[in-house]
């Protein structure tokens, strides 16, 4: 999980408890599901930053789940790849809302852009405007 400060650098918080005898698939659908919106992420990654930072500047505290802190993140990127459809597109970011699948930072941005991103954020209870 993810938190802001003064000068909008995130910081790392405790990581989230998730028993390791849990399949990647249960880990993220158990994620996805209990919250508004989640973000499976790395630390290193810029597009992760921009998924973040827009998510944040739209008042979404968004769960973040920072894959290279997280004792099964190898294991969850590899069920992110699979889920995604994908082998020439990284998975990460990798963003959740309402329980479902949304995609990367290509289809956060582009949902912004045509205006459905906040509907959706609202749908899911992650805006109350």
């Amino acid at each position: 999980m993810q938190v802001m400060n003064s000068t909008m650098q995130m910081k790392a918080s405790a990581p989230l408890p998730m028993k390791l005898e849990k399949s990647p698939y249960e880990v993220v659908h158990h994620l996805s599901s209990s919250n508004a919106v989640v973000i499976f992420s790395t630390t290193d990654c810029c597009m992760s930053t921009v998924a973040k930072r827009l998510l944040f500047s739209l008042g979404v505290g968004p769960t973040v789940v920072e894959l290279d802190e997280h004792a099964a993140g190898p294991d969850i990127k590899a069920f992110l790849y699979q889920l995604a459809g994908t082998t020439r597109q990284p998975p990460i970011p990798a963003v959740f809302i309402g329980g479902k699948f949304l995609g990367g930072v290509e289809a956060l941005m582009a949902n912004h852009i045509n205006g459905t991103l906040i509907p959706l954020l609202k749908e899911a209870g992650a805006l109350w405007l």
